[in-house]
């Protein structure tokens, strides 16, 4: 929940001069609900998608004051939708199951659902981070098919290192997206995992992506706090390996 309308648009129309070139990756922005519109008009013919960072569970006009439809999401410029994230779960009473529904409610909308999963502190200490992660994984692509795969994004997110300025060493982050990689396979096929792409968020800067973006499994970064100036953004999305 950072930056008003005109705050949003100046950095995107400064990020896209910045990220140009970036033919190496997909770029994608995720402005608050207020500021889609402008900023897509603005960056329209750019190499930069539109994200929002939450939709509404229901895929139907309705009485649901306060939501955001996925369709709406569509219609106002998004191709992506963020679903999931950790601080959605801890302080807003997300849980897997309208996870689920929020992510069917996206695909059908025609979106692709970048799903965010992730273990807190005492989990990993605990040595259930697997089981935990396989059970949002579970629970949050229930019924969802090999095909639905195509537009999932996987976004591992270790609770522990979200805005506290500690990360998972690479090593640590790789294990995860190794194990999210074969849990994929096993549910969806080889085929299916390996396509999926597995973003690694927390606390990513232009300062550890070389490392983070060396391990195998590591497909890309969901960033934070380093993405709110248009400058260290662009140094993660410049970085090629």
């Amino acid at each position: 929940m950072y930056k008003m309308i005109g705050d949003s648009v100046d950095t995107a129309v400064s990020l896209k001069t910045l990220v140009a070139n970036a033919n190496h990756c997909e770029v994608v922005i995720a402005p608050v609900f207020t500021a889609i519109k402008p900023v897509a008009d603005r960056l329209e013919g750019s190499n930069i998608q539109i994200a929002a960072q939450d939709c509404a569970e229901q895929d139907e006009f309705g009485a649901h004051t306060g939501e955001v439809m996925a369709s709406m999401l569509k219609d106002a410029g998004c191709s992506c939708v963020i679903i999931g994230h950790s601080e959605r779960r801890q302080f807003y009473g997300e849980t897997d199951d309208s996870v689920n529904r929020k992510v069917k409610a996206a695909l059908s909308a025609g979106l692709t659902a970048i799903v965010c999963v992730g273990e807190r502190l005492s989990d990993r200490e605990a040595g259930s981070a697997n089981s935990v992660v396989a059970m949002q994984l579970s629970g949050g692509l229930s019924g969802l098919t090999a095909n639905d795969m195509e537009r999932i994004i996987i976004a591992y997110e270790p609770v522990w290192a979200i805005g506290t300025g500690k990360t998972a060493s690479p090593e640590q982050a790789q294990e995860m997206h190794g194990y999210i990689r074969r849990f994929l396979a096993e549910k969806h096929g080889h085929s299916a995992a390996e396509s999926t792409r597995i973003l690694y968020g927390g606390s990513v800067k232009p300062e550890n992506i070389g490392d983070l973006m060396s391990q195998n499994d590591i497909d890309g970064a969901l960033v934070g706090g380093a993405s709110l100036e248009a400058d260290s953004f662009a140094g993660i999305v410049n970085y090629r390996r």
